[in-house]
């Protein structure tokens, strides 16, 4: 079993004005930045023996930043840990959201999640990629993660739409996450998701962002 903190990255530019990014690579901000040093002694704490990045810069920035703290080793790289493609949202604020596709950013089935065994799902635009397509890809890279460290502990600077899809696979219900919050995963071979760890924070206290987006 490899144990993997899966981890967002710190705040980049459209997260800060609350664009939503899906795909689309934007860079961190001088607080994205501030977030990812700052996060450094958490994964120290954390024993990872190695760092893994989606290819997005936000990502990879946010990588090398914790691995110059830390001095693990090469920062590998992991394409299938990016963002959910969010489609025709992407660019988007929630107002602009909001007026082109009214009534799609109401979860109603968040309130519902521990009443009703079949809340209805949210709507999304046509482009938007779904959470068989996204698992199914972050599988594949939680499969190579395994094989790279069987028995070892993994730091992997992936993105919210990631963690969320993960933690609602494994019925950990919808909490929003901010920007250097994460999640430890157990992963068997294959990329098997075996079970859901605590949540940790790793970001200052006063220090927190909570995008609007993915």
């Amino acid at each position: 079993m490899t144990e993997v903190l899966l981890v967002r990255h710190g705040q980049s530019e459209w997260n800060a004005v609350g664009r939503w990014q899906g795909q689309a690579d934007p860079p961190l901000t001088d607080l994205g930045r501030r977030q990812a040093a700052h996060a450094v002694a958490g994964v120290r704490e954390a024993q990872v023996g190695a760092i893994v990045a989606s290819h997005l810069q936000r990502a990879q920035e946010t990588a090398a930043i914790i691995n110059l703290g830390l001095n693990i080793g090469t920062v590998a790289t992991e394409p299938d840990l990016c963002e959910r493609d969010a489609g025709e949202w992407t660019g988007l604020t929630r107002v602009q959201i909001e007026q082109a596709w009214p009534g799609y950013l109401d979860r109603p089935n968040r309130g519902q999640e521990a009443s009703h065994p079949n809340p209805a799902p949210p709507r999304r635009p046509p482009m938007w990629e779904s959470d068989q397509a996204l698992l199914q890809r972050v599988t594949s890279a939680l499969a190579n993660l395994y094989d790279r460290a069987p028995d070892d502990r993994i730091l992997a600077i992936t993105h919210g739409g990631v963690i969320y899809a993960i933690e609602q696979r494994l019925n950990g219900g919808f909490k929003p996450m901010a920007n250097l919050m994460g999640r430890w995963v157990e992963v068997g071979s294959g990329g098997t998701l075996i079970a859901l760890g605590k949540r940790v924070t790793l970001v200052d206290p006063d220090e927190i962002t909570i995008p609007a987006g993915i």
